[in-house]
């Protein structure tokens, strides 16, 4: 069968490299294509994933974001008919399912956040896959094509993960500093609440007066990189602010940290798979999977600018362990949900459509 994946954002490459490559074990082809936005042509080189780049990211006004949506779809659309695929599979790519609507390509969408949207206006795709943890109120599809796999998707990649110490003197961070991982709130994100902001300054001006402290900054885009830099240069020019100039191994980067504070997304739910302390300044409605996490005490909320004292543990972390593998299960479920729809879900939905 012919699959074709579409990265639409950062954290859709290190998701998909394991099961690309077991696609294709099992034999199938597999076309990749990648929306040049935030970091993922640099993921795509760093994973060594050669793939087509169409399109790009349109900012965060609205009406920009829908034009750029349907001008990537239509961008998109020569090179589907060419390599005409069996079935579309993405995280939540808006042009692939509008390419896919308009070439009657079957499409299979990843999600694990129930309050980012289900589709592309009316259109829906054929099947949706979340983690179990996700309750049925959240996900707004037909209950026969909504697709189960176990723990999050981050449990899909994590297990393959070896740790590489050098990381940090990479960075110029020494043996005796602390370091602390630092994501930005995603500012262009529909979901996105101002007050994210004014909680992620609090926690960078709390952490900068915290001694023997190095903070890595991840941020989203160029201009969060430039407003960087213009609000703290002299913790930048000292070290104490690390800003990468070269997207970074994020897995490595977090397990060589002593703790992460992030503004919610992907690298909360990487430092929770991997058991490393870490703190959501996500000030957005909290979906299923960060509620489970926050239960079973692998995230902490931090919910306003009098937390971040109280609530955020600035401490050492043992780097004694090693990271814990709980098996590959996500993957396995992800790659029999995919092969049961390649088998059996295509003929039976076009039977529907004749």
């Amino acid at each position: 069968m012919k699959i074709w994946i579409d990265f639409d954002n950062s954290p859709h490459v290190p998701l998909f490299a394991p099961i690309i490559s077991e696609f294709e074990r099992l034999g199938h082809e597999v076309t990749l294509t990648a929306r040049d936005a935030y970091q993922v042509t640099e993921l795509t080189n760093l994973f060594d994933l050669k793939c087509k780049k169409i399109g790009r990211h349109q900012g965060k006004n609205r009406f920009m974001k829908v034009a750029g949506v349907c001008w990537r779809a239509l961008q998109l659309v020569p090179s589907m008919v060419m390599d005409r695929p069996d079935l579309a599979l993405s995280h939540g790519s808006r042009g692939q399912l509008l390419t896919s609507f308009l070439l009657g390509i079957p499409t299979m969408v990843m999600m694990d956040y129930e309050h980012s949207s289900q589709g592309l206006m009316w259109l829906k795709p054929s099947w949706i896959v979340v983690p179990d943890v996700m309750s049925e109120e959240g996900v707004k599809h037909n209950r026969d094509k909504v697709l189960r796999y176990r723990g999050i998707k981050e449990d899909i990649y994590v297990p393959s993960f070896s740790p590489d110490p050098s990381i940090r003197s990479q960075l110029g961070v020494g043996a005796s500093d602390l370091l602390v991982t630092v994501r930005p709130p995603a500012s262009e994100a529909h979901y996105h609440k101002p007050e994210s902001d004014a909680l992620f300054r609090t926690v960078v001006n709390y952490l900068s007066n915290q001694p023997d402290l190095k903070m890595v900054l991840l941020p989203r885009n160029e201009r969060q990189r430039h407003a960087i830099e213009e609000m703290w240069p002299t913790l930048i020019v000292s070290g104490r602010i690390i800003v990468p100039q070269h997207v970074v191994d994020g897995l490595n980067l977090i397990w060589n940290s002593d703790f992460v504070i992030s503004g919610g997304g992907t690298m909360n739910r990487e430092a929770a798979a991997l058991r490393v302390p870490v703190y959501s300044i996500f000030r957005g409605t909290i979906g299923s999977v960060d509620r489970y996490l926050a239960a079973n005490g692998r995230l902490v909320l931090v919910e306003s600018a009098e937390e971040v004292e109280t609530k955020i543990k600035v401490v050492r972390r043992n780097f004694d362990s090693v990271p814990q593998n709980n098996g590959r299960f996500a993957l396995q479920d992800i790659l029999e949900q995919v092969t049961s729809v390649l088998t059996h879900g295509l003929s039976v939905q076009q039977q529907g459509v004749q």
